[in-house]
């Protein structure tokens, strides 16, 4: 099933690239992916001089044979021919913006980017991407062996744009043979003790009361049968409970979606989504975002 034509990559000249191409090598026929872009965005071009050590007869200037680089590296992990790729080194003073723009001008239905959990590298631009992207995103871990998932975790608070995200993960799980599995974290208010209910007690109804709200809304699924992990935030991050929840259940993609609650604020995250992203580096996670309705807003995020 072709889920994405077009998808961009952002590599860093570091040793994650080869991670990262070797694992987009696994995903291209999956996603139905036709075009690769692979991009490197800095503020300074210049060939690093370890590169330079290297390659000591690199003569050409710095975006010439960063891309050239680039290339080989293509050729070296037996980049399938079949897919059309265009490899491009831009400089600018703010590269997240600069990347951006590129998404827009390139108009990609995917972006792909690298999470480190012992390399070096502080991941600000991954993170902002996820943010703020103008379409899906897909992110792939430094020490994830390469393959596709086969059980996929949907953080679910049973809102309009969820169904969305579950329309797509039902897809996916369908086509893979993966296990499709939905959690919804859940809080006790502040206030319960002037109810006369212990914690424990008003827990329960909280429990219950949102395993209601998912029966009504999976039955609009076409796999009603789901069951819905249900998990109490007792106070903690929302990202890291989440997160221990997806190692809980040893799932091996977490599959986010945008909030959505309007055709401006589908392109961004909600708080928890975003909290998640912040806190994982060691889970692959994609990022549903209905491409048409987030494009007219793109311009204004670089003001945000």
């Amino acid at each position: 099933m072709k889920y994405f034509s077009k998808a961009m990559i952002g590599l860093d000249l570091t040793e994650m690239d080869d991670i990262l191409i070797k694992k987009t090598i696994v995903f291209l026929k999956f996603l139905g992916i036709d075009k690769c872009y692979f991009v490197h965005v800095a503020k300074d071009l210049a060939v690093p001089q370890e590169i330079l050590d290297k390659y000591p007869d690199l003569m050409a200037p710095g975006d010439e044979s960063l891309e050239a680089l680039i290339k080989d590296k293509l050729t070296q992990y037996n980049f399938p021919e079949s897919i059309e790729i265009e490899v491009f080194a831009e400089e600018g003073n703010h590269p997240l913006d600069t990347f951006l723009r590129w998404a827009k001008i390139k108009d990609v239905d995917l972006i792909i980017m690298g999470r480190k959990e012992t390399l070096e590298g502080s991941g600000s631009l991954a993170k902002g991407i996820a943010k703020k992207a103008p379409c899906s995103i897909l992110m792939l871990q430094e020490k994830r062996p390469p393959g596709l998932p086969k059980k996929i975790m949907i953080p679910s608070d049973f809102s309009e744009h969820t169904h969305m995200i579950y329309d797509f993960g039902e897809r996916i799980s369908d086509e893979l043979h993966a296990e499709l599995l939905p959690v919804h974290m859940y809080h006790v208010p502040h206030g319960y003790s002037k109810t006369g209910k212990t914690f424990e007690e008003f827990a329960e109804i909280m429990k219950e009361n949102a395993r209601h709200d998912f029966q009504k809304f999976v039955s609009k699924h076409n796999h009603p049968e789901l069951e819905c992990h249900f998990v109490l935030n007792d106070g903690q991050d929302d990202g890291k409970v989440l997160l221990d929840e997806a190692v809980k259940l040893g799932v091996d993609m977490v599959l986010l979606g945008s909030r959505g609650k309007t055709k401006s604020a589908a392109i961004l995250l909600g708080s928890v989504a975003e909290k998640l992203v912040m806190v994982n580096n060691i889970l692959p996670m994609m990022i549903f975002k209905k491409k048409g309705e987030t494009m007219g807003f793109f311009d204004a995020l670089f003001k945000i």
